[in-house]
């Protein structure tokens, strides 16, 4: 069978639809397992052979893996999921530490490309737990990536009584000012050949894949009531995240992101050149 390395954020939960749910996960699982791990673990899932399917941060592309097309994780305006923080009297010019928590390559390489293409400043970036209060202690900004950004934007008023004033940044915002494109996180990337031994053809997983998608963005009531009791946001913003701030479609413009964010992170020094992408 095919091993699926997935995500257990809000963000993926449309995509996930009928690998969890009846009545098409039980027919799916005869052909697919499935296990949960951390954004920036899934790559290397895949490349270490332990997962044949990942959906994995673009920071993660590598030329041995190949995009299954037509479904991705990403936004056309803001994304309200990956919140850069700086607290006061720091602006983001004057940022010189950055306590980044590290679920997630792709947004802290939108960090550094932010910070060293467009600012031409060059912070250092420390590991940290997904705890705004205690980044923004030893930290001019914290970067919170997934529910941890959405629950913060819950608590914005506790964390900046403790703190102070604080600047709020969407990280997808910064990028489409400045780029005039959607921001990118992740996308269905494959070992290719997984797909022999399993049996199943690239076009069976594209179509299993994109059906999820559309069925899981048919059941946003049911998402909503699913994860309300899982992650203390208001139902109203779980319904208006998963369907104003996710974009799930891997469109031309989002291709282009993906592209324009690779060359720009190699030409920082950011990550390792990627020439092509690579499509199943």
């Amino acid at each position: 069978m095919l091993r699926i390395a997935a995500i257990n954020f809000l963000n993926p939960a449309p995509l996930m639809w009928d690998f969890e749910q009846p009545p098409l996960a039980a027919t799916l699982a005869q052909h697919y397992t499935l296990h949960y791990t951390q954004p920036s673990l899934c790559a290397d899932e895949l490349l270490a052979a332990r997962a044949d399917l990942g959906l994995i941060p673009i920071a993660s592309l590598t030329p041995e893996l190949a995009i299954v097309p037509g479904c991705a994780i990403a936004s056309l305006e803001e994304v309200r999921s990956i919140q850069l923080i700086v607290k006061s009297p720091h602006t983001l010019g004057t940022v010189k530490t950055v306590a980044a928590d590290t679920a997630s390559r792709s947004s802290l390489a939108y960090s550094e490309i932010l910070f060293r293409k467009f600012l031409h400043t060059d912070p250092a970036f420390l590991p940290a737990q997904a705890d705004p209060i205690a980044m923004l202690e030893h930290a001019d900004a914290a970067i919170l990536i997934g529910d941890p950004a959405l629950l913060a934007l819950e608590s914005r008023a506790a964390i900046e009584k403790t703190i102070g004033p604080c600047q709020w940044f969407d990280l997808a915002h910064e990028w489409r000012i400045r780029t005039n494109l959607p921001w990118v996180a992740a996308v269905w990337a494959v070992r290719p050949e997984a797909l022999t031994s399993s049996h199943i053809t690239p076009q069976q997983l594209t179509h299993d894949l994109q059906t999820s998608r559309d069925h899981g963005l048919q059941h946003i009531d049911d998402l909503v009531h699913q994860w309300t009791p899982r992650i203390n946001i208001p139902p109203t913003t779980i319904r208006h995240y998963l369907t104003r701030n996710i974009h799930y479609t891997l469109d031309p413009n989002c291709i282009r992101t993906i592209e324009l964010f690779r060359q720009y992170a190699a030409e920082a020094g950011i990550l390792p050149p990627l020439p092509s992408l690579r499509f199943l």
